[in-house]
């Protein structure tokens, strides 16, 4: 990696403010190649900083799955309830850029939510082009139709104020009021809306699949970090895991 002012090393990942850089030097909490740093104006290399006797966190960019609890929104702004981000560790807002969520989920709904700190991972993940499949688990206030299998198949269910038709689904009916739904895009409550626009109320929604990342045995409000290499491996699945 090219070489950094310390202070903009700090800053950059949310270790303390520039202005602040210096009295973290000061106490000796930070080290360039093992030897205490001498100022906060020096260049190096990220790789060779230690703050606390640890190395930079995820200097490459950061990627995180995260198991989201019921009643959290997506949202940077409290005003608007509990957010997902009162779960992450602090350090994560202060970098700069701070990590945001690729894509959202409802407040009601659990499941798989990825957190990143790099914008070009958002868009990959996001975009109708790569069709990263998503796949929910849906619990619904009525017996489900099997004639919904072709319908969210045939790519011409048209929801309102929306353009175009939505992309061929895959349903499968687990079992009367239970099924699994693959999407691979993301309309604004589209797994709502299309269950509703014939006629189902979902009353339970959880997405347990991003890609090929599930939460394995990550409990509501825990995460982990990802590999970053982990972030381009966007395959589409062929069935159902």
């Amino acid at each position: 990696m090219p070489v950094s002012r310390l202070d903009q090393i700090l800053s950059r990942y949310g270790y303390c403010s520039r202005s602040e850089a210096a009295g973290l030097v000061r106490a000796g909490r930070v080290t360039i190649h093992g030897a205490p740093a001498k100022a906060r104006d020096q260049k190096v290399d990220v790789g060779a900083v230690n703050v606390d006797g640890k190395a930079i966190e995820c200097p490459e960019g950061l990627l995180a799955l995260l198991h989201k609890p019921a009643g959290y929104v997506c949202s940077h702004d409290p005003q608007d309830g509990a957010t997902i981000y009162e779960l992450l560790p602090a350090q994560w807002l202060r970098r700069n850029p701070p990590v945001t969520t690729i894509g959202r989920l409802d407040k009601d709904t659990t499941g798989v939510l990825l957190v990143t700190d790099v914008g070009a991972l958002v868009q990959r993940w996001t975009s109708p082009k790569h069709k990263v499949p998503k796949i929910y688990e849906v619990t619904v206030d009525r017996d489900l139709d099997p004639a919904l299998v072709g319908l969210f198949a045939a790519g011409t269910l048209q929801l309102k104020e929306e353009e175009k038709p939505c992309k061929p689904a895959r349903l499968e009916i687990v079992d009367e009021r239970r099924a699994l739904l693959e999407l691979t895009e993301g309309m604004y409550h589209q797994v709502k809306r299309m269950f509703a626009s014939q006629g189902w109320n979902v009353t339970q929604l959880h997405r347990s699949r991003f890609g090929e990342l599930g939460l394995a045995d990550l409990k509501p409000g825990e995460w982990r970090l990802l590999p970053f290499s982990q972030s381009m491996d966007s395959k589409t699945s062929d069935d159902f895991h």
